[in-house]
């Protein structure tokens, strides 16, 4: 695993603006803090940076990484240690409030889980009268499907893209011209001047490597001409028109 970091100011990985070193943890830290528990140190720095104009925190440590250097040592037999929900929980409960939320469109729209893991989300969904689809490049279903969507979800994947605009892109390029990504991560709260890399969601023993605010987010789907709407702190809702179907959910136009 390379460790070395150059103290050099680099561009933002979305604005482009400069980014000086922020911060740096050990690899272990993971998101299991948030209940008080942690990992063993394995003595290997993780630098953080952070853009002076839209305020991402970001490393590039894994930027290089092979696929299979992420499932040996992120994606590995231990995740689950340090994601917990990651194989029934969170994927029950996002198909639940899914299922709530469009259940009058389950019969007209296609959905893709981008980032969906093991498939338990979509498997959930279709058992719901849905039409869904996973893809995920470190599981089984590893495929980028070649048809397009009218909803992508992607819930809790945007803080593990080492490269974000390119995983903005690519969930671009399997959306209807008028269809919406539903998706999940957390914004920097009020306090993380304070907090600083001591936030629990800074793990990059989970595969954390991208730390947004709700500038970084407009920058990132201007792009694609897409507005984003957050629902909460943690959920969000990217589209260039209001989609029929989500019509009920009243967004701004």
């Amino acid at each position: 695993m390379d460790t070395v970091q150059s103290s050099a100011v680099k561009a933002c990985k979305v604005c482009g603006c400069p980014s000086p070193l922020f911060g740096v943890v050990d690899f272990h830290k993971s998101c299991i803090e948030a209940q008080g528990r942690r990992l063993s140190l394995s003595g290997i720095p993780i630098y953080y940076r952070r853009c002076t104009t839209c305020r991402f925190v970001f490393t590039d440590a894994f930027d290089t990484w092979s696929e299979q250097a992420f499932l040996e040592y992120i994606y590995n037999e231990n995740y689950v240690v340090v994601d917990p929900d990651f194989v029934e929980v969170r994927p029950s409960l996002n198909a639940k409030a899914i299922g709530l939320a469009f259940a009058a469109s389950r019969s007209t729209i296609r959905i893709l889980d981008y980032g969906g893991g093991n498939g338990r989300m979509a498997e959930l969904l279709r058992e719901q009268g849905f039409s869904a689809t996973t893809y995920d490049p470190f599981s089984i279903h590893n495929q980028l499907p070649s048809c397009r969507f009218d909803l992508v979800t992607c819930l809790e994947v945007a803080e593990h893209a080492p490269f974000p605009t390119q995983t903005i892109a690519s969930i671009n390029s399997l959306l209807n011209e008028d269809g919406a990504i539903l998706f999940s991560t957390l914004l920097q709260p009020d306090n993380f001047d304070v907090l600083g890399l001591n936030w629990w969601y800074v793990g990059p023993r989970n595969g954390h490597v991208s730390l947004y605010t709700s500038e970084t987010l407009t920058r990132l789907f201007a792009v694609h001409r897409m507005r984003v709407t957050s629902l909460s702190e943690g959920l969000h809702f990217a589209y260039r028109e209001v989609p029929a179907f989500a019509a009920h959910l009243n967004l701004p136009a």
